[in-house]
């Protein structure tokens, strides 16, 4: 006769680098229903709009996330400048696409090769971290920080790219992607990664749309959704499509995010191929008054950032809605029948942050 139990599943395992919990009520080894959890890194951060002004609270959204760290501050002084009304120089537009599209390489190798650590590959776990730095090697050489750059502000950006620089990245991302061809032949055709990926933790294009699923996650199940497409920053004068999978499955999943570097590698080109000669940047002044909600594609899906001013110096309220927090519930579908043996890939392939989603 079998008989349900409840078998807990983190904060602590080795597929997670932070700790997300989970309740997983079992019977004969399926999982019936996940319970999670959350609540174990909780900062505070959102709370320091009382102590820090609005231009040096930049530096406080960038540490939400490390992995997600320009992306983060540069949504958050997107919402400042739309509601002050400052009109961001051309070229810093085109140098913010091109450091968030470094921010998505960044971090989907990252992912890549813990998705190849929680499989057991672990020789494309260090292929594509060896990749990974490159990457962080020209934020570094450009920005000053590997992982938390701080080169967003409020106006612009506070450092500037050289042409010679720019022309020596592209042919470094060129030397990257016939390296990453090699990589994803493992991860997209190797009968082994494809028995453990396929049709399992499946998310039907109706589930993923009510549940409220972003990012690959989303776009894995088959629904062309990406905040990049309303032509934030640069992007409506680059020529983007989102990568876009029908396996509803962890396979897909997987997909989106190894053909995302690819379209990364296209938009830095083409950014880098079209970037205006000119300021980057604009003196503000002036205290924010009024509310607005920012939103931006991070590597793991739609962050919104709302920001409310109350004419001084100080936010009234700076609320942040991250993707992690977005694909809980569509993760919570997934695991719902799953083998027990099947968690931890699932889990990972919604990426977790959960210090992007405790803050």
């Amino acid at each position: 006769m079998s008989k349900e139990i409840v078998v807990p599943f983190g904060p602590q395992h080795p597929v997670l680098p932070e700790p997300l919990h989970l309740d997983l009520v079992v019977e004969d080894e399926k999982v019936k229903e996940a319970i999670p959890g959350v609540g174990y890194i909780h900062r505070g951060l959102e709370t320091l709009v009382q102590k820090r002004e609005y231009p040096e609270y930049v530096y406080i959204a960038e540490r939400i996330c490390g992995i997600c760290s320009f992306i983060h501050g540069m949504t958050y002084c997107q919402g400042i400048e739309t509601m002050m009304n400052v009109e961001v120089p051309e070229r810093a537009e085109f140098l913010r696409v091109i450091w968030s599209e470094y921010s998505r390489m960044h971090s989907h190798l990252l992912w890549l090769g813990l998705f190849a650590d929680g499989m057991g590959f672990e020789n494309l776990f260090m292929d594509a971290w060896r990749l990974r730095e490159h990457v962080l090697d020209d934020m570094e050489a450009t920005t000053g920080g590997r992982v938390i750059q701080g080169s967003a502000k409020v106006g612009g950006v506070r450092r500037d790219i050289s042409s010679e620089k720019l022309d020596e990245m592209v042919t470094g991302l060129e030397g990257i992607r016939g390296e990453l061809k090699d990589m994803m032949d493992v991860f997209l055709f190797d009968s082994s990664v494809k028995s453990r990926l396929r049709n399992i933790g499946m998310l039907s294009p109706e589930d993923a749309y009510e549940l409220g699923a972003v990012g690959p996650t989303l776009r894995g199940s088959n629904v062309a959704s990406d905040v990049r497409m309303n032509g934030y920053a640069a992007y409506d004068r680059l020529h983007f499509e989102p990568v876009v999978e029908d396996g509803c499955d962890c396979y897909a999943r997987c997909a989106v995010r190894a053909k995302e570097l690819f379209a990364s590698i296209d938009l830095i080109k083409e950014a880098v191929q079209k970037i205006p000669d000119g300021p980057i940047e604009v003196k503000v002044t002036g205290k924010p008054e009024g509310e607005y909600f920012s939103r931006a594609e991070q590597p793991r899906g739609e962050v919104i950032h709302y920001v409310k001013g109350n004419g001084t110096r100080n936010l009234a309220r700076h609320r942040v809605r991250t993707p992690t927090m977005a694909n809980i519930p569509p993760l919570v579908k997934m695991l719902q029948g799953c083998e027990l043996a099947d968690v931890p890939v699932i889990t990972l392939t919604i990426d977790p942050c959960i210090g992007c989603l405790e803050r």
